[in-house]
């Protein structure tokens, strides 16, 4: 079996959605763009030698449907020659497609693939435009297959008896630990510029236009407190837990890694930052879809012969406070090594491309602490019951 190595890898600031700074760009435009970025770190690479393009993404339709991959790929490295595919696994969309990408290199079928994910969630609601349940199905008892996200989240807190007050706090260290990595440019290295160019009506009612550029991820707040926090009303059952400020914010996002055979990588005399070591899904019961990594992480830490104790650094995606709270407690994990720099809470949620993006940030805040040779962890909840978790070894 062949070695797969992932040599580059960037992502984009984090807009808020529906009102945020990347409100108006598409999704394969943000895609493409980030793409570009990364092509223009290998200047003398032959992009005829990118096998495929695998892009994640949840809500495949509208402005992210007609197999959005294959475009973002002619969009992106303006030539005919390389393929493209779009993958749903939900909010695992962008690592399920860096753990296809390393499979297929690794089994001979691919010599060099760019994987990540991109989400709208500005031009795309959750849950799509037209989402067609199947009353059979809920008629027999399963209603929870369709619960929105947010349902499930408050019987996780009932399930695993998470407090209120736990999740606020939760929220609040999101926030607080956002905050400072962005005060510390924690994140600059890893985010591609992407400029927005804007038109609008002014006061005088006359049309107008603006330019910027965004380098920050615009979710984290410096005005929220725990008083803030504790006003907020349950927003998904009358007596609940789960509120807007304890739950992961609706964004918009792109990241993509490039993925090469050990034989690439010698030929271009490229150093790899890191490799995957094991990817694995799991399914849980849909009802409590939060508590997914609790199956996921020890499948993957087991496939790749590792322990829980191996792994020095994790991203655990904030879909929700009382999931993320439940799955440490379940897990035992180390708070201390759980979500460094904040998480989706604070930094948001772009759906499928989180997976990708977490996997950058996670290499980018290795390098940072000089963990060459230690291993990391990817891992999330997913939509109708599953979890997902990337195992990888920092290399440089």
């Amino acid at each position: 079996m062949k070695t797969a190595y992932i040599v580059k890898g960037y992502r984009t600031a984090v807009g808020k959605a529906p009102r945020g700074v990347f409100r108006f760009k598409r999704p394969d435009e943000l895609a493409a763009e980030t793409i570009q970025y990364l092509m223009d770190q290998l200047p003398d690479f032959d992009k005829k030698r990118i096998d495929d393009v695998i892009v994640g993404n949840a809500m495949p339709e509208a402005e992210q449907g007609l197999n959005m991959g294959r475009l973002i790929s002619l969009m992106g490295l303006k030539i005919e020659d390389v393929p493209g595919v779009t993958v749903n696994r939900y909010c695992a969309s962008g690592i399920e497609t860096i753990g296809i990408a390393t499979a297929k290199i690794q089994a001979g079928m691919a010599d060099c693939i760019i994987a990540g994910g991109v989400e709208s969630m500005s031009f795309i609601p959750m849950g799509g435009y037209k989402p067609v349940p199947d009353y059979a199905i809920a008629k027999a008892g399963h209603e929870d297959y369709y619960w929105g996200m947010g349902l499930t989240a408050e019987a996780v807190a009932k399930e695993f008896k998470v407090s209120r007050d736990d999740q606020d706090e939760f929220a609040y260290n999101s926030h607080q630990k956002a905050i400072k990595a962005q005060s510390q440019d924690r994140f600059q290295d890893q985010i591609v510029p992407i400029k927005i160019d804007e038109n609008y009506i002014d006061e005088n009612g006359k049309k107008a236009s603006k330019s910027y550029t965004v380098t920050k991820d615009e979710g984290p707040r410096k005005d929220t407190s725990l008083e803030v926090l504790a006003k907020l009303k349950p927003v998904f059952a009358a007596n609940g837990s789960v509120t807007a400020g304890n739950s992961s914010q609706m964004s918009d996002g792109a990241a993509f890694l490039m993925i090469m055979s050990e034989d690439l990588v010698k030929e271009l005399n490229l150093t790899p930052i890191a490799r995957l070591v094991n990817y694995a899904a799991a399914g849980v019961e849909p009802r409590i879809m939060g508590i997914g990594p609790v199956k996921a992480v020890p499948k993957a830490l087991k496939q790749a012969g590792l322990k829980q104790e191996d792994l020095e650094l994790i991203e655990l995606n904030e879909a929700f406070a009382s999931q993320s709270i439940a799955v440490i407690r379940e897990l035992g994990l180390n708070n201390d090594i759980v979500n460094v720099n904040g998480g989706a809470i604070a930094l948001g949620h772009p759906l499928g491309c989180t997976g990708a993006k977490l996997s950058v940030q996670l290499f980018d805040e290795m390098r940072k602490r000089n963990m060459i040779g230690k291993y990391g962890a990817v891992t999330m909840c997913v939509g109708t019951g599953q979890g997902a978790c990337g195992i990888f070894e920092f290399l440089n």
